[in-house]
Formats: structure tokens, C-alpha cells, sequence
């Protein structure tokens, strides 16, 4: 490219020498100029030598223009130099925000309801806290409990953990074992008597006892920071007579378990759910608010 425009250089001033050199030998008369021979009444033959300059070095102008018209092209096909421009709106890419389990982005938070002992949910258990906890807080949350096996590796992509039912059940070692390893690691497992079973309450304990040996269920006094996160709650309120205090399993100074034998699934807002018969804590909302951001703060 560089050699190309060199050459263009020395062909105008070529064409600036000849026109030099044509226009003064063919003077024929002795006029002081150009302009001067021409009042002075010189013959069409010499017009025409004082225009022929003229038209050599117009001649290489337009083979100067012809040169940058050329160079234009070919940079504009190279990429080699590109006019700066200023970005427009569709020039930017929106790069996704990374999804989880569940295909929501990685700032939502996702709470999951376990699938245990094999076949047994946690469907009874009502996920109106979630959009509670997101409208009176910072925490972004998903509006719908994502169902998770307790033997998944899925577990861990979730830092509150609802489980919940009633009757009789007995956790496979595989699921014992997660769910250890589950809440060394720092997830918080939220666990609810449905309708205050008392089948499902002995199984309960049962469990806690095999899969934490070194820490033992215990109850949790009202000045616990599990009670003053978002909302002060002073006391637990029940649909019959006085609540039982809800019971944790306390691991490094941290909550992993925290349990209640009288329910706070708020059967209220479960569709198809309903606690017939037995307790209930009726202001488990606020309480499972508190939870889900104690689990996030601890």
C-alpha cells in the first residue's frame, strides 16, 4: 500500500513537470505572459499549448483521486482502519446471568422441599412466606419450593430445606449421610411435624439422633437470633392452647435444624393441605421469614 501511494506521489509531480516543461518552449510570441500572449493575439495552435498544461496536471489530480478512492476500498474490506463509531443499542450484548437448578439466575434465592425416606414429599407445606420474605426484604426469592431428592447432589444448591408429613418414616443411610454432610457445610434444615403427627414426630427424632450423634435436638429460647432477623417475635401463637417451643440442632455456634412439633406449614395457603385436628403455629409465617434469613445470614 505504501509503495502504491509513493508511485501516485511521483506520477502528479511527474504531471506537474511535463506541464511545466510544455507550457514554456511553446510560448511564440515574447510576451511578458501567459495572460499577456493571449490579449496580444496568439494563434489557436498556442491556446491550445497554454490549456494542454492545464489538462496534464488536471490528469494527475484525477489519478490522485483515483488512488484514495482505491486505498478507500480495499482498507474498507481489510478491517486494516476503521472510522471510530459510537456504539449503538443493539451493539451490546446482554451476557446472561448464570442459572442454577431450576433455570432461575444464581441471585434468586431457591428454598427446597425434600423427597425422603424414597417416596415421601413435603408437599404440605405452604410457600407463601417466599413472596412475604421478598416483598418486606432484600432477599430476592423464587415463588415456588423446588422439589429435591435428600440423596441428590442438587442438596447443596439450596440454603433452606423444607421437610415435612406425617406417619411413620425411616431415612436410608445414603440419606442420612447427605443430609449431614448437608448442614456441616452450612445449608439449614427446616423441619415440620404435618398437623402435629405424632407418628411422624417420634420418627423425627428418631433420625436426628442417628445422623448427628454429637448434637442432640434442643429447644430454642425466644431471645435466639432466629427470632429477631427480619421480624421481633416475641412468642409463638397456636391454634390450640400454648405452643410447643420450637427445637434445633446447634453445630459449630450455627442453627442447622430447626424443628417444630406443632407445624408451620400454614395449611392455610397449601391447595389440597388442610391440619385437621391438630396444632398449628399460627404466626409460622413470620417465622419462617425469620428462618430463611437466619440460613442466609449464618
Amino acid at each position: 500500500m505504501q509503495n502504491l501511494f509513493h508511485w501516485c506521489v511521483s506520477q502528479v509531480n511527474r504531471s506537474f513537470q511535463i506541464g511545466r516543461a510544455r507550457l514554456l518552449p511553446s510560448r511564440a510570441c515574447e510576451c511578458a505572459s501567459i495572460d499577456d500572449c493571449g490579449s496580444a493575439g496568439a494563434s489557436p495552435s498556442q491556446s491550445h499549448l497554454r490549456r494542454w498544461p492545464l489538462r496534464t496536471i488536471r490528469g494527475g489530480l484525477v489519478l490522485c483521486a483515483t488512488f484514495a478512492l482505491l486505498a478507500t476500498t480495499i482498507l474498507g474490506q481489510t478491517g486494516a482502519v476503521k472510522a471510530p463509531t459510537t456504539p449503538t443499542a443493539s451493539a451490546y450484548v446482554m451476557v446472561p446471568e448464570p442459572q442454577q437448578p431450576g433455570g432461575e439466575p444464581q441471585s434468586i434465592v431457591q428454598v427446597a422441599n425434600l423427597v425422603y425416606a424414597g417416596t415421601k414429599s413435603s408437599k404440605c407445606f405452604s410457600d407463601h412466606f417466599l413472596a412475604k420474605a421478598e416483598k418486606e426484604s432484600a432477599i430476592s426469592t423464587s415463588r415456588r419450593f423446588h422439589a429435591v431428592k435428600l440423596a441428590s447432589e442438587e442438596l447443596y444448591a439450596h440454603p433452606l430445606v423444607i421437610m415435612t408429613g406425617e406417619g411413620e418414616f425411616t431415612l436410608p443411610d445414603k440419606e442420612r449421610e447427605n443430609l449431614r454432610r448437608f448442614v456441616e457445610r452450612g445449608g439449614m434444615l427446616l423441619a415440620s411435624s404435618g398437623c402435629s403427627s405424632a407418628d411422624w414426630d417420634r420418627s423425627f427424632r428418631r433420625e436426628m439422633a442417628i445422623v448427628f450423634t454429637d448434637a442432640k435436638l434442643g429447644s430454642l429460647a425466644m431471645d435466639h437470633a432466629v427470632f429477631h432477623t427480619i421480624y421481633d417475635i416475641a412468642e409463638l401463637k397456636a391454634k390450640h392452647g400454648k405452643p410447643k417451643p420450637l427445637e434445633g440442632v446447634t453445630i459449630g455456634g450455627r442453627l442447622g435444624v430447626i424443628y417444630s412439633p406443632d407445624g408451620l406449614n400454614d395449611t392455610e395457603h397449601s391447595q389440597g393441605c388442610c391440619c385437621c385436628g391438630g396444632n398449628e403455629i399460627t404466626n409460622c409465617v413470620d417465622v419462617n421469614v425469620n428462618i430463611l434469613a437466619y440460613a442466609l445470614m449464618y
